[in-house]
């Protein structure tokens, strides 16, 4: 779970992840961001900085394939197929005998291997369950695009028009069903995973395809982001109470900002100053730009203000917004105000010292298809309170958005569309009456858990909350360094899923009786 700033996510995510330098601000000029967030797998890393996926890599072993799709699962043209590569893993699988279980991320908006390695959970609790581990990449990401390149596939709203969430689950629900079938593993069950979109897409899946699996972990998954179903300022005040509950001076510095650099912006030589005090590599063009990287760092850093040290977004310490907030106020005396953030920003994309200076237009992860997909379908729409936010105010207009996509893709957004298709409007009704097998977890840290569910619905859709997480930390790997809080989350979360396996095994031993 995931365009970027105030044109919604986002992506999560997953994140996660990252700004197409051919895609132009969508929004309007009096809105503070030309996109809305993406969920923590879009961010822009500078040039000369590590990428996550070039640190010291987990060793998960996992087998590369690729599996033959169709372009459109909803009609019967005949249209090119395309290679959906996935990743597998079957050590530890008990085998269709054994009836051994089969795990099932829900790839994100991104290369499917930086998602493999960064859901250790899943890796790790699988010798357990003697499960076999699938990792499928989202169709138009990574390695797995149609029309034989990426330049054919972003080409226009034509080729692009087969990115969606709804043919990416019928990838899946596809690839599941082969698998099974070549495997005679028809009665394996299968559980779903997924983080941020991801957690989207396995919470999604489970109520469009409950014969296909038997029930799904959305960490991070965002489903309520949608029309007004929660406050639209709710993902900007959750960041803003972040670094508050930090520092109100912190809070505050970061709040006066934005008309500084405004100000600054105006004069004549203003963006040249910009420029050198923030040690970007190009002149700034606008003051939007600097204003939609000070954001993008402020957002990702609320999404990933993990306990511990991380190298998911970029090399950051242990509470990095803690860090943030004390290089910010811990300058000396006579520092300026845009010298202040400077530093603070420095601790997500410089924390290892390494950059000398900062590009603004990178997509190191291809992921600039979720431009499309916020101009379509998946529009998250996003306001700024003056009074509550740190951020400049701003009110979600969506003629502006709907203007933006137009020009960029041709396009009009259907903003209606998610929630017809899977729901969301009195979600506690539905799920209570039609869903079942489902973990919704949140870390309350994290701005994406403001659109998520986050009471208990029933007795199997259940909500695992914690006040001090983030973006689906759940799923990432243990560590020595892991709070109690987050240790026992994840054992709430192995029972809930052999609970699912156990009534699964038992309902299937009763019918093979009778």
């Amino acid at each position: 779970m995931a365009l970027q700033h105030f044109f919604t996510t986002l992506f999560f995510s997953l994140f996660i992840a990252f700004l197409s330098s051919s895609f132009q601000p969508l929004a309007s000029s009096s809105s503070p961001f030309n996109h809305p967030p993406r969920f923590p797998t879009t961010t822009n890393p500078p040039r000369s900085q590590a990428r996550p996926n070039e640190a010291q890599a987990p060793d998960y072993r996992y087998e590369t394939r690729y599996f033959t799709q169709q372009l459109d699962h909803f009609s019967f043209l005949e249209l090119p197929t395309f290679q959906q590569r996935y990743l597998i893993n079957t050590e530890n699988w008990l085998g269709p005998q054994r009836l051994g279980p089969i795990f099932f991320y829900c790839g994100n908006e991104g290369d499917i291997v930086w998602f493999a390695e960064n859901t250790g959970f899943v890796w790790e609790i699988a010798p357990q369950f003697g499960a076999m581990v699938v990792f499928p990449e989202h169709r138009y990401y990574g390695e797995s695009v149609p029309y034989g390149s990426r330049e054919e596939a972003y080409k226009n709203a034509t080729t692009l028009s087969y990115l969606t969430a709804e043919q990416a689950l019928a990838d899946f629900a596809v690839l599941i069903t082969d698998l099974k079938q070549n495997l005679s593993a028809t009665d394996c069950p299968v559980v779903l995973f997924g983080g941020s979109y991801g957690g989207m897409l396995a919470a999604w899946m489970r109520l469009k395809y409950p014969h296909i699996a038997i029930g799904a972990l959305a960490a991070s998954a965002p489903i309520l982001q949608f029309e007004d179903i929660v406050p639209l300022e709710t993902f900007y005040d959750i960041v803003s109470s972040d670094f508050k509950r930090e520092s109100s001076t912190c809070f505050n510095y970061i709040k006066h900002s934005w008309n500084e650099i405004a100000s600054i912006g105006q004069t004549r030589n203003g963006l040249v100053q910009l420029s050198n005090t923030f040690h970007f590599c190009r002149p700034l063009n606008k003051t939007d730009d600097l204003w939609n990287w000070l954001e993008s760092a402020y957002s990702y850093l609320a999404m990933v203000d993990y306990p511990y040290p991380a190298n998911f977004m970029m090399p950051l310490p242990g509470h990095p917004i803690k860090e943030v907030c004390k290089r910010i106020d811990g300058q000396p005396a006579g520092t300026s105000l845009l010298e202040r953030i400077y530093e603070g920003v420095n601790v997500y994309y410089n924390y290892t010292g390494e950059t000398k200076c900062f590009e603004l237009d990178e997509d190191p992860h291809g992921l600039s298809g979720w431009n499309w997909q916020a101009c379509t379908e998946m529009v998250m729409p996003m306001s700024c309170d003056p009074e509550s936010s740190m951020f400049p105010p701003y009110k979600f207009n969506y003629s502006d958005y709907e203007e933006g996509c137009i020009r960029n893709y041709g396009v009009k957004p259907r903003p209606k569309w998610i929630t017809t298709e899977f729901g969301g409007h009195k979600i506690d009704a539905t799920l209570k009456k039609f869903g079942s097998n489902l973990i919704f977890s949140n870390g309350l840290l994290d701005p994406w858990s403001g659109g998520s569910v986050l009471q208990n619905i029933s007795e199997s859709v259940v909500a695992l909350v914690t006040e001090e997480g983030a973006h689906h930390l759940d799923l990432r790997a243990s560590t020595q360094n892991d709070p109690d809080w987050l240790v026992e989350q994840r054992a709430t979360e192995i029972k809930l899923i052999k609970g699912w396996i156990t009534e699964y095994h038992q309902k299937n031993k009763v019918m093979f009786d009778i």
